[in-house]
């Protein structure tokens, strides 16, 4: 009977192998980790500002609740990437070596005893290793002083990892999260000094577009009446010490003959020749004017702010404003009395109100 030989093999194929053996061997042991984390769902990170290169940043993470709620939860991580595949590059600049909680996160568990690991500068750690109570809920965690990556407009991803252990370890749930950060917008808006100001008979509210009229009609003087009429005056300004209208003119006038003027103020007087005006919003002897509308906080001086007091004296201060000031608006109530004396003529006054704001 003949005698088989065996096939040789050499030490190389040999080795050879038993390296390929292992090789099948360790990789789907490497992919069963990965799939052994359950996803995150409704997932969020909010940047408290999108601005490449700040500092100081809260970046304040989100989900609803985790989906293994049977396991206490010992340490979270986000890790930040340039992209998902290839391997984890941080991005550059981004650095979380000054992050510190917010507050106590919520929804992991423990209410308290959370605190930061910053040892890995391109993630964001949490730990607590003494946490025994399974994770309930809605989950928030908020780290400050965080540095955005410097490339601006460019996207980056948040990896989110939820551990059983406090080593970042063993994975229980995970997620990802893109974000990306922006340039900066300025907007300019230019406001120069301003007074906005306007006189006439009729103004809708206090928009001096609407001022109409230049004449007020007192109508036929008598010795047993008071004659009256008004006009308007409106002004605002963002002047630091407000504004001041004052007027400027004649009494009442025909040819050589006039209507004496209230120089020191004083009452209507049936059957005197007196001519004057307020800005009181009250007066019943006789009921002339209107209240002060609008939202400033003008007011009428002193000498034409009185009900029932009118006055009239050329370059006399009629209202003030001691600040900025949106508009108000004034109704000017004109008074106008006549002796049985007084000569038969048309009187008229020019009247001209001048505003000045105060830089």
């Amino acid at each position: 009977m003949k005698k088989r030989t065996l096939p040789s093999y050499s030490k190389f194929a040999i080795l050879k192998t038993v390296i390929l053996t292992i090789a099948i061997t360790l990789f789907p042991f490497v992919g069963m980790t990965q799939v052994s984390a359950s996803p995150i769902m409704g997932r969020s990170l909010l940047l408290s500002t999108s601005v490449a290169g700040s500092s100081g940043v809260t970046y304040t993470l989100t989900t609803s609740a985790l989906p293994t709620t049977t396991t206490p939860v010992e340490s979270v991580g986000i890790q930040f990437c340039t992209s998902l595949t290839g391997g984890c590059v941080t991005p550059t600049g981004f650095s979380s070596a000054a992050s510190t909680l917010v507050s106590q996160p919520t929804g992991l568990g423990a209410a308290s005893g959370w605190t930061v690991n910053t040892a890995a500068a391109g993630s964001l750690r949490l730990l607590d290793a003494g946490n025994v109570t399974d994770p309930s809920g809605a989950v928030s965690i908020a780290w400050n002083g965080v540095h955005n990556p410097t490339a601006t407009n460019t996207t980056f991803y948040g990896i989110i990892t939820t551990y059983s252990d406090s080593a970042w370890t063993t994975a229980l749930d995970t997620g990802n999260v893109a974000l990306s950060t922006s340039t900066q917008i300025q907007v300019g808006l230019s406001v120069y000094e301003t007074l906005t100001f306007c006189t006439g008979t009729s103004i809708t509210g206090q928009n001096c577009g609407s001022a109409a009229g230049s004449q007020v009609n007192l109508g036929i003087g008598s010795s047993g009446s008071t004659s009256t009429g008004t006009s308007i005056i409106a002004a605002s300004t963002n002047g630091s010490t407000g504004y001041s209208v004052t007027v400027a003119g004649t009494t009442l006038t025909s040819g050589a003959n006039t209507v004496t003027a209230l120089g020191s103020g004083g009452t209507s007087t049936i059957g005197s020749s007196q001519f004057g005006f307020n800005l009181a919003g009250a007066n019943t002897t006789p009921v002339v004017g209107a209240a002060e509308s609008g939202t400033g906080t003008a007011t009428a001086s002193a000498n034409y702010g009185t009900n029932n007091n009118f006055r009239f004296l050329t370059g006399d201060t009629v209202a003030t404003a001691g600040g900025p000031t949106n508009a108000n608006t004034f109704t000017v109530g004109y008074i106008a009395n006549i002796a049985g004396i007084t000569p038969a003529g048309v009187y008229t006054s020019n009247l001209t109100y001048t505003a000045t704001a105060n830089f």
